[in-house]
């Protein structure tokens, strides 16, 4: 860890931070301010002053400025990112940059909305490392898989949010297929490992999988999570054609928005290779062992007061 008042003659690093918000950004953010980094942390939304800490309220890809900092960071879209980027003087600023495994998986989903999103993450990749190579410097991303932890993904804390409403979340018999739900916290250390790999300035892109560090199937998930409940809530396993009209009615009804591609997903095998997190970055993803806590939304933060707006 460093230590900001080590010296008066060298300046802590500066980092800016996109999506300093959202779920994975806010574990980020905890790790560099804890390493002695000044951050300007961009959100759509105003916050508190925060000792460390620069807010910008901004939007990708309407970000502003990038020069002057040691590392650039995003947690939020990686195609809004890659926009601004690629647009923005940044210098050699190392980049490390969130995606996506959907980057993999989504390709050729009978959903357009889904081959839409997986095209967008790859031409943000190959955009990211474009800029990079015109600039000297080097960027990574970070492709997590099924992300839990902070209380504000869309997979398992909507599955708790029925789960609560309901008494429990229906599943057909085969959702069995294989997940490795990665923890935020996991995501965070990544980050900061890769902002500390040799040969900042070399004009490299990397891109790194993350999966969690167990695989289960869709239905162990699923009951692991409902079981850290109180009381715990109940899994109901239907036959196929009984889980598709369900299933139909629910979003008919507005309970859901989970199209046909989601649902079939269920059944099909989403597992990806961690070997060059591990090599690279010391990636060692925990076990999927979730509690109620990790399912529950943060507490809106306060207010600012009215002559700090």
């Amino acid at each position: 860890m460093r230590d900001p008042s080590s010296s008066s003659a060298t300046p802590p690093p500066r980092a800016l931070l996109a999506g300093a918000s959202g779920q994975i950004g806010r574990r980020v953010l905890a790790r560099l301010l804890a390493d002695g980094w000044q951050v300007t942390a961009l959100s759509r939304q105003q916050h508190p002053a925060q000792a460390g800490v620069a807010w910008r309220q901004a939007a990708l890809p309407d970000a502003g400025p990038g020069q002057g900092f040691d590392a650039v960071l995003s947690c939020g879209p990686l195609d809004l990112f890659s926009q601004w980027y690629a647009a923005t003087a940044t210098g050699r600023a190392r980049v490390v940059a969130f995606g996506s495994t959907s980057v993999h998986v989504k390709g050729d989903s009978p959903d357009p909305h889904e081959r839409d999103l997986a095209r967008r993450l790859g031409q943000a990749e190959a955009r990211l490392a474009q800029a990079a190579r015109e600039r000297g410097a080097a960027v990574a991303v970070l492709r997590p898989t099924l992300v839990y932890g902070a209380g504000l993904d869309r997979n398992l804390s909507r599955i708790v949010a029925l789960a609560r409403r309901y008494g429990g979340v229906a599943l057909p018999h085969d959702a069995r297929g294989l997940r490795q739900p990665v923890h935020v916290d996991d995501l965070a250390d990544a980050a900061l490992a890769a902002l500390a790999l040799p040969g900042t300035g070399d004009g490299r892109a990397r891109g790194y999988d993350l999966p969690g560090g167990e695989t289960l199937d869709y239905r162990q998930m699923v009951a692991r999570v409902l079981a850290t409940l109180a009381p715990p809530r109940r899994l109901w396993i239907l036959p196929g054609p009984v889980f598709a009209m369900a299933a139909a009615s629910a979003r008919l009804l507005g309970l859901h928005d989970a199209g046909a591609a989601v649902l079939a997903r269920l059944r099909q095998d989403l597992v990806f290779d961690d070997a060059p997190a591990r090599r690279d970055l010391g990636y060692a993803a925990r076990p999927f062992q979730p509690t109620a806590a990790m399912f529950q939304p943060p507490l809106q933060e306060p207010a600012l007061p009215a002559t700090c707006r």
